[in-house]
This record gives structure tokens, C-alpha cells and sequence, in this order.
């Protein structure tokens, strides 16, 4: 009896041997296929890991560039912003041209209508009225054609205190201060009135039917320079320094071109007064019609017949 129950000890323990082994080896491929899917999970997370952080660098340099953008639109923006008023400033120029253009035709409808009205009383008496009336018709069209067209272009660009332009019939005058065109004491343009005569320059090379006179003026004080005889010889020194920036710096054919010193003489205020004087010191700029075409306009050979 006792032996039989250490055979049934010993082939029970044999038999809980045995499944333990296998237990062990199935336990341990379990472990060890763990092990494979732990390193794959690793590398695998770490490949996630640098992607992430690849995404990050991305996402930086795409807000990098939204902010570029809105910096972008913004600086657009205020473009678009400057020029809707440089717009609107254009219409309200627009509109003031019309409407000195309108006035300007009232104007001369009316002289025209006087002057019709007196040339046809005398037409009857030779054939020199119509020489008259066809040289009225060009005058009034060239009159208006400077008054309206040089007026509005000069005025682009030269909007200053120190200068002053005007329009008397067929003549524009532009007078521009002492202290804009000079260097003190002295006959030397400054940088700002080059700038004037670059676009008066332009203008008159539009206009091969132009002319360009250009005056000096000076106060009363007597001119204490070894390079000036009196105020006449700067006045005229002046002059002709504007003369020669429009002829050698903007190609304005010399040919148009007339220097004159005024001296001392033709003054705008009394010189006893510092004000007054510093009125008296300019420079006279004169945009007028050759001559030759009015000579034109009153030669009989070219009135009208019939």
C-alpha cells in the first residue's frame, strides 16, 4: 500500500513536472514576443515622436508666415486706403478745373459777344475787319488754351508759400521767392528750385510755341560782394543762372530763352521794411507765346477772303 501510493507521489510529480516545463516555455515565447512588440512599439513611438516634432517646425514657419501675410495685407491696406484719397483729392481737383473752365467760357462768351457785336458794325468798311476777327478767334484760343492748360499744370506739384503763380491773357507768370531759388548773397540755385524748373522745364518742351523769360529783382541795399558790381549786375547774374539750369541741366533749347536783371527797380513793397524787402527779392519766370505768331495774326496776307 505504501508503495503504491509513492508510485502514484512519483508519477504525479513527473506529470506536474512535465506541464510546468511547457508552461514555462509557452509563458517565455509569450515574453519574448512581448519583448518584439514592446521595441517595435518603442521605435514606433519615437517615429511618431520626431514626426511630431517635424509637424511643430512646420506649423512655426506656417505662423511665420501668417503673420507675414497679415503684415503684408495690412501694409495693403493702407495703401488701398492712400490711394482712395489720393483719389478722391484728384476728383476735387478734377471738379475745380471744371469749374474755372466753366467760368473761364462764361467769361469769354460774353467778351466774345461784345466784340462780335462791334466787329460786325464795322465790317462793312474794308476787308482789314476780318483780318481782326480772325486774329481775335486765335487769341482767344490760345489765351484760353495757356490760362487753363499751364495754370493746372504747374500748379501739380509746385503748391508752396515762396511760389506764386499767375495767368494774364496769354502770359503766365511764376514768381518764386528769393530764399527758395538762392543761396544767400549769392546767384546759386538750391536743390528746391531746380526741382521748380525740372517741371517747368517739362512744360515747356511740350510746347515748341513757348517762350521762357526769366527776371531778376533785388531789394535797395547796396550789394557788398567783390563778385557783384551793384544790385543790376546780380539781378541779371541771377536770371541767367536760372537760364542756364534750364538750358544745360533739362535740354530747354536756349533759343527760348531770354535773361533780364531788373536791378533795384519795379519793386512789389516799400523797402523800408524788412518784409517789404524780402517781397522785392524774387525772380520772375515768364511763359508767354512767341512772338512771331502774333506778328502771324496781324499780317493781312493771312486774313480771310471773301
Amino acid at each position: 500500500m505504501n508503495y503504491l501510493l509513492l508510485g502514484v507521489a512519483v508519477v504525479m510529480m513527473s506529470a506536474t513536472s512535465c506541464i510546468s516545463k511547457k508552461t514555462l516555455e509557452a509563458l517565455q515565447a509569450d515574453y519574448d514576443q512581448s519583448s518584439r512588440d514592446l521595441a517595435k512599439c518603442g521605435t514606433d513611438l519615437n517615429a511618431s515622436l520626431a514626426l511630431i516634432e517635424k509637424c511643430e517646425g512646420e506649423k512655426e514657419i506656417l505662423r511665420g508666415n501668417v503673420r507675414e501675410l497679415q503684415t503684408t495685407v495690412s501694409s495693403k491696406d493702407g495703401q488701398i486706403n492712400d490711394l482712395r484719397a489720393q483719389i478722391a483729392d484728384l476728383r476735387s481737383q478734377r471738379d475745380k478745373q471744371l469749374d474755372q473752365v466753366t467760368g473761364l467760357t462764361v467769361l469769354s462768351q460774353s467778351a466774345n459777344e461784345n466784340i462780335n457785336k462791334t466787329l460786325s458794325q464795322l465790317e462793312s468798311r474794308d476787308s482789314y475787319i476780318r483780318l481782326l476777327q480772325a486774329a481775335k478767334t486765335k487769341a482767344d484760343s490760345i489765351n484760353l488754351a495757356l490760362s487753363v492748360n499751364l495754370k493746372s499744370q504747374l500748379a501739380q506739384g509746385i503748391s508752396d508759400q515762396d511760389i506764386e503763380i499767375e495767368v494774364d491773357k496769354t502770359v503766365v507768370f511764376i514768381n518764386l521767392s528769393d530764399k527758395m531759388v538762392y543761396q544767400s548773397g549769392s546767384s546759386i540755385l538750391t536743390t528746391r528750385a531746380k526741382e521748380v524748373l525740372a517741371k517747368i522745364a517739362l512744360i515747356v518742351q511740350g510746347r515748341e510755341d513757348l517762350e521762357v523769360m526769366v527776371e531778376g529783382y533785388t531789394d535797395n541795399r547796396p550789394i557788398k560782394r567783390d563778385c557783384f558790381d551793384d544790385n543790376w549786375d546780380l539781378s541779371v547774374k541771377r536770371a541767367t543762372s536760372v537760364v542756364r539750369v534750364l538750358q544745360n541741366d533739362y535740354g530747354v533749347d536756349p533759343n527760348r530763352l531770354i535773361a533780364a536783371g531788373r536791378g533795384e527797380y519795379n519793386v512789389l513793397a516799400s523797402n523800408d521794411t524788412a518784409e517789404g524787402r524780402s517781397l522785392n527779392r524774387r525772380t520772375r519766370i515768364i511763359i508767354l507765346p512767341k512772338l512771331d505768331q502774333f506778328y502771324d495774326l496781324l499780317n493781312p496776307d493771312m486774313a480771310p477772303k471773301g
